[in-house]
């Protein structure tokens, strides 16, 4: 029964502890209805790792991060909230399996690493490859997937390592491979494996470049230029699981989490607006978020037909489940 002084008031309480099993059971659904397919089926799933950061404000202290930032009245105390979310890469994009809070004192990475120890109990079978960014290059967390029977793949860019030194050396005496992906991005790749430079994991790895050339029109100038990128992924992964040009659309998959998950999550859902300034309840909000978000997508893709969504935006479909929800709520029919 409520208290005397919250009579009158609404209050809610949500337990993260029945939101994640929510999160899990569509997973469960969707692969028990065949409708998650991999992106390269002979390999299997992969998930995305990747920190955002939701909030910051110079005002509000809930036992947040913080950090010291020069502002026009000098230094600042500015405190933040960041975490780690996790998402499964398909064939037709990702599905949103949990996030994890940074605590202060911790960086992405410790972060990242209870996610990760969460992931391998709550979905054993669920991936069997995970995906992230050069942060995540480092021994121990290299040996905590490989110690699951996964196997990862980091971006290396630290070019004072040994190993990215050695591997640099190596790809001078080596001959290209030349392919085009997708979006007429022409790749000039090197592919070695068996590099010991890393002590640390005690594993031998496989370091791929990809030096990459796009052709692009420049809005300023209208004029044709050439742009060009170079990317270094260090993996346990080996040739003969997955070759080259796979390899290199999974490291570019990375991205996936950036465009399809937190860029969508941010500007359609508003996922970073806090609601209410306490932790709990900004993961909360987050992680239902996430819920809507895995239900709305699999509500478009699997139970509207093509012809339905044909000329239309998903926001045009989440407007009219809108007017059907405020409809219903004040008795009356949408237009």
């Amino acid at each position: 029964m409520p208290s005397a002084d919250t009579i009158g008031k609404v209050t809610a309480t949500i337990d993260l502890a029945t939101v994640r099993p929510a999160l899990k059971q569509v997973y469960v659904r969707r692969k028990r209805n065949k409708s998650l397919k991999p992106l390269f089926p002979k390999l299997g799933f992969a998930v995305i790792l990747d920190g955002h950061e939701s909030s910051a404000s110079y005002k509000c202290c809930c036992g947040c991060l913080h950090r010291k930032v020069e502002t026009k009245s000098g230094t600042a105390i500015q405190f933040y909230h960041r975490h780690v979310t996790a998402v499964l890469l398909h064939k037709e994009g990702v599905l949103l399996l949990d996030l994890e809070m940074q605590l202060p004192g911790e960086d992405e990475v410790a972060a990242a690493t209870r996610l990760l120890k969460r992931l391998f109990q709550d979905y054993p079978r669920a991936f069997k490859l995970v995906i992230a960014d050069g942060l995540y290059a480092r021994a121990p967390f290299f040996k905590l997937v490989k110690d699951h029977g996964k196997d990862a793949i980091a971006v290396l860019k630290d070019d004072r390592r040994d190993l990215f030194q050695d591997a640099m050396g190596l790809f001078k005496q080596e001959t290209p491979v030349v392919f085009e992906r997708d979006g007429g991005v022409t790749c000039k790749c090197w592919d070695v494996e068996g590099f010991t430079s890393w002590p640390q994991l005690g594993l031998d790895v496989r370091v791929v470049r990809s030096l990459e050339a796009k052709t692009v029109k420049s809005q300023m100038t209208g004029l044709e230029e050439t742009r060009t990128s170079d990317w270094v992924w260090v993996t346990t992964l080996t040739k003969t699981r997955v070759d080259t040009k796979p390899f290199v659309t999974f490291g570019h998959k990375r991205w996936d989490i950036e465009n399809k998950a937190f860029n969508e999550l941010v500007n359609d859902w508003h996922a970073d607006h806090v609601y209410k300034h306490s932790p709990t309840a900004i993961e909360a909000c987050w992680l239902l978020t996430m819920l809507a978000y895995n239900l709305f997508e699999a509500f478009i893709r699997l139970n509207l037909k093509a012809v339905v969504r044909k000329g239309h935006t998903k926001e045009y479909f989440a407007c009219l489940i809108s007017a059907e929800l405020y409809g219903q709520a004040s008795g009356s029919s949408p237009p």
